[in-house]
């Protein structure tokens, strides 16, 4: 899967893993030139490339989302992790991985916005 990570997800524990596992990623925090970008032009790479956002923004993705839906603005998703500190390292990896399995064609994903969260309990 093509993935773009926002600069607040580690480039070298979160896409190094998820490149080890076979999905082409892009990390902004591998690449000065993105510094200083707003979120919206980040989505807006992320939508040019075909790839799904991924970000801790969880107070300004989904209004971004939402007034791209108004617009009838197509983005290739966004998954915003909620209740996981950017720290959590496996946590984020378990809700990125589980979110791809259950989506696992490019199509799934057009226009979806969805939360990434812990795996609940058993």
């Amino acid at each position: 899967m093509r993935l773009f990570l926002d600069a607040h997800i580690s480039a070298r524990r979160i896409a190094a893993r998820l490149r080890e596992r076979g999905h082409d990623v892009r990390a902004a925090d591998e690449e000065r030139e993105l510094d200083g970008l707003t979120d919206e032009e980040l989505l807006s790479i992320a939508a040019s490339e075909e790839r799904i956002f991924v970000t801790f923004d969880v107070k300004d993705l989904p209004v971004i989302a939402r007034r791209w839906a108004e617009a009838r603005r197509a983005h290739s998703g966004c998954a915003i992790a909620v209740g996981i500190d950017n720290s959590e390292f496996g946590a984020i990896l378990d809700a990125i991985e589980r979110e791809l399995a259950a989506r696992p064609q490019h199509a799934d994903w057009v226009d979806l916005t969805l939360f990434l969260a812990r795996t609940p309990p058993d």
